[in-house]
């Protein structure tokens, strides 16, 4: 009699509770839909307030990029060739060449190191440079540039080296490499094996002679031999100006191989072994050494580092899914 009448009872367990159980989901789902918008926004002004008083500081900060200031006493300036030599590296000839033209016009430097560290890389921006120093050099006659390499002067980093009017290295450096190189893939093949058929349309008939996706042709690869080959010419003209008679009458100089420092010497490729202190010490007779190396300051790596943050955290937060 008290509840055994089982026949009022709802199916499965559901009854005139499932309405409001779904009101509630809903409600609770909304809630929390409007607490991720709420987070999100809120982020989005704390950054977007960061990023403003950020910039505000950065609107006064004096330029980013510094140069050592002029020395009181006589001594040798230095300016580093680093890494790759490209215009989107430390190495570029824009910065490379502040450095330089800071070194030569400060009044007590007695002369200048070109003190290189570099693979090679770009020959336009190698050739702006070498071509600064020579500049520099007609314009400051009792000034004199010594190249001195460290781990590696190949290709582009010795066209900077021929420069100048000594060259050093260390006896396990490598020197060299002059040469001209262009490397890429030909993937046409392999288009026809997955069953790809690419369509390109130019204007001009070799418009499109270095597209790795199109079967080489014979006269583009003459085309494009020819090129390599004026401009290792053009690099060639450049060693043998820079380097003169000390240069040894050897073809295989300009084949692309590379040697040791030790080789080096014997090749008239260098001057002498020694590194950036003892060729201040020893051949240019001053202890000191400043450093003319145009650098980015911490500021302008954090700037940087801190705007691919920001553009990452905006599409993060743009890009989130609302369940």
């Amino acid at each position: 009699m008290f509840g055994n009448d089982k026949s009022k009872l709802p199916e499965n367990g559901e009854g005139s509770n499932k309405p409001e159980w779904q009101l509630l989901e809903k409600i609770a789902l909304a809630s929390t839909v409007e607490q991720r918008k709420a987070r999100r926004w809120g982020i989005f002004f704390k950054l977007l307030t960061f990023a403003y008083l950020f910039f505000i500081f950065a609107a006064l900060t004096p330029a980013s990029r510094s140069v050592v200031m002029p020395a009181e006493e006589d001594h040798v300036a230095l300016v580093a060739v680093e890494g790759i030599i490209a215009a989107n590296s430390e190495a570029n000839a824009n910065t490379v060449v502040t450095g330089l033209r800071a070194a030569f016009e400060a009044e007590r430097s007695k002369a200048i190191i070109v003190a290189i560290n570099s693979p090679g890389g770009s020959p336009v921006q190698s050739g702006y440079i070498n071509d600064e120093i020579n500049r520099l050099r007609e314009l400051h006659p009792e000034k004199k540039v010594y190249a001195v390499i460290a781990d590696i002067g190949a290709s582009g980093g010795y066209y900077v080296a021929s420069a100048a009017d000594e060259i050093y290295a260390d006896k396990a450096s490598l020197v060299g490499s002059i040469g001209v190189i262009s490397a890429g893939f030909g993937v046409n093949g392999l288009l026809e094996k997955i069953g790809v058929d690419r369509r390109v349309y130019t204007s001009g008939e070799s418009k499109n002679f270095l597209d790795m996706f199109s079967a080489e042709r014979d006269q583009d690869r003459e085309f494009w031999q020819g090129v390599l080959n004026v401009t290792h010419n053009q690099f060639i003209d450049v060693v043998k100006r820079g380097r003169g008679d000390r240069l040894l009458d050897d073809p295989e100089i300009f084949s692309g191989l590379i040697w040791t420092g030790e080789q080096a010497v014997e090749k008239g490729l260098i001057d002498g072994l020694g590194s950036a202190g003892y060729v201040a010490r020893e051949v240019v007779g001053y202890e000191d050494i400043r450093d003319y190396t145009v650098t980015v300051s911490p500021f302008e790596e954090f700037a940087k580092k801190l705007g691919a943050s920001f553009s990452l955290g905006l599409q993060n937060l743009f890009s989130q899914q609302v369940m």
